[in-house]
């Protein structure tokens, strides 16, 4: 989607949407490339055990019109939501190509969720079949008889009670399937978002979605694709930051997608992976790139190649960006946008030089604008909500069966993010916090992030949280929650150097009067630091017997 271009400037001024009257997301990430190249690969799957599968589009093809086959005829229709409860496997990525090919809708959901989690997203988006594994079906069955929608359960691991045998029940289907001619603002996909109050809020996209995502993950993996490029992420496609910033995309492209999501995410792992796999690009959050760099070097004989590296969901620091100059030999460009309107901002290294803390400008197609609570534009240098005008290819369609909630995320012309940042003459975006998350203290609003970031740039510090906790006499103070790296230990002493650290480094107003040394933080599945915990913990807190001021 992106042209060719020597700068930003460049880039914006050449962009042109290219979004088609009829379009399905499925037909694109694979009947298109199987058609044309039908032996390139699309993805490799490492499973946990080590064992490695590589599968073709003419594969990919072949099993998602097994599976939409298997759909209809079990009584599946065009519109019915089908939801997969998977890690990153074949079959997951075979099932939404086969649900968006049905002119269904797909709907991601992760291994982690408990059963109140399943039981909410499966029953208010009115789900008629679930894809799992054997753990998952061991939940659906537990909560079954809450689900009255609920039709079919497909295991891959094998008959369970109350589910059937995907590959089992796939034997007699044709490989042959007639997609759905789809309009590109069909509905095809509910992500479900946690606010911070309330039940989540189910995000329905259009079909167009992946192609308001594709010049993001352009600008983020510096002009992607390019030739030998082959992409991975820790992050699970149960998340938009895996299937619309790396699978989806990725696919379009006709570029291999390696498929491994350890149980448990270490370094030493992901950095074995991206050499032995040859992995030239990643997508890796803030949390995986901070547990990287806790590690220490990678080994001297392990090979990393990689072309370009990817972030988002919290900001980087010059720390962060320094140490993946020297480790993975580029620099990480970051990037930002939300579940209802993704990837609307990006640095890109390649066209113009990273300004550590500062999250890019806006990607070219995406009308952005720092706007008050009316969604009126405020001055550059004037911070206020991060806004994006509609219409847009990218934006969601509408929280599912929630008009109210809907209507509330828009003021005037604008999608209201809930992220609070600031833009300068130039069109930089530097990324404040949510907009409950910033600071108010003494007449100051504070950002945690940029505190965050220095505390980490301190050899001592492996993670930081930093909130406000109220504060009688300046309404907040400025208080963080700290995980050692390893070798350190908590001392007033060290408590009393992180606060000089930060003091001599940001401004004297912005230094954590309060630090509590603590084992680890609270965070999403994503890998975002939970602030509104830290707020209630900090809000609870009435001694000081584990803090020092």
């Amino acid at each position: 989607m992106l042209p060719e271009a020597t700068s930003y400037v460049d880039l914006a001024a050449r962009f042109v949407w290219q979004v088609p009257e009829r379009y399905n997301i499925g037909v694109d990430i694979c009947d298109k490339w199987a058609d044309a190249d039908p032996e390139r690969t699309a993805i490799i799957a490492i499973s946990e055990d080590g064992r490695r599968e590589v599968v073709s589009f003419a594969d990919l093809k072949a099993l998602s019109n097994r599976i939409a086959n298997l759909l209809v005829r079990d009584g599946g229709h065009r519109g019915d939501r089908i939801a997969v409860l998977l890690p990153q496997a074949i079959e997951t990525a075979a099932t939404h190509i086969a649900a968006l090919k049905m002119g269904a809708i797909a709907i991601p959901l992760f291994m982690l969720f408990g059963d109140e989690a399943l039981a909410y997203r499966l029953g208010n988006s009115g789900t008629r079949a679930v894809v799992t594994n054997a753990e998952g079906a061991a939940k659906l069955a537990r909560i079954r008889d809450q689900l009255p929608e609920l039709a079919s359960i497909y295991t891959i691991d094998g008959a369970a009670p109350g589910a059937s045998d995907l590959h089992a029940e796939l034997a007699g289907q044709s490989e042959a399937f007639t997609p759905v001619d789809t309009l590109a603002d069909d509905p095809a996909i509910i992500i479900y978002t946690s606010g911070t109050t309330g039940q989540p809020k189910g995000a329905l996209h259009a079909q167009r979605v992946l192609l308001g995502h594709l010049p993001g993950v352009e600008m983020s993996h510096d002009l992607f694709p390019a030739p030998g490029d082959r992409i991975w992420t820790p992050a699970d496609w149960a998340w938009i930051g895996g299937l619309l910033d790396v699978l989806m995309p990725a696919l379009h492209h006709g570029i291999t997608v390696v498929a491994c999501r350890f149980r448990k995410f270490t370094a030493e792992a992901a950095f074995d992976l991206i050499a032995r796999e040859k992995i030239r690009n990643a997508f890796l959050p803030p949390t995986a790139l901070k547990m990287m760099r806790a590690y220490g070097e990678p080994p001297a004989d392990l090979r990393l190649d990689m072309r370009t590296v990817a972030s988002g969901g919290e900001t980087l620091g010059a720390e962060l960006v320094e140490w993946g100059r020297r480790v993975f030999g580029v620099t990480i460009n970051e990037f930002y946008g939300q579940t209802e309107c993704n990837m609307i901002v990006s640095s890109c290294a390649r066209l113009m030089p990273a300004r550590p803390g500062i999250m890019g400008r806006a990607v070219p197609g995406h009308d952005l604008a720092i706007v008050d609570s009316t969604g009126t534009p405020v001055p550059d240098g004037q911070q206020g909500n991060i806004g994006v005008r509609r219409p847009d290819p990218v934006m969601f369609l509408g929280y599912w069966n929630n008009p109210e909630a809907t209507q509330a995320k828009f003021a005037g012309e604008y999608l209201l993010t809930g992220d609070m940042g600031v833009r300068d003459a130039d069109g930089w975006l530097r990324f404040i916090g949510r907009d409950d998350d910033v600071i108010t203290s003494a007449g100051y609003r504070i950002g945690p992030g940029e505190i965050e970031d220095c505390l980490i740039g301190h050899p001592a510090v492996a993670m930081a949280g930093v909130v406000g906790k109220p504060d009688p006499a300046r309404t907040e103070i400025v208080k963080a929650y700290v995980v050692l790296a390893d070798g350190h230990a908590p001392s007033q002493a060290l408590a009393r150097e992180l606060q000089d650290f930060v003091k001599s480094r940001l401004a004297a107003h912005e230094y954590p009067r309060e630090i509590a040394f603590v084992d680890a933080l609270p965070m999403t599945t994503t890998g975002k630091i939970i602030r509104k915990d830290l707020r209630a913990r900090a809000a609870q807190e009435t001694g000081q017997s584990e803090s020092h001021r």
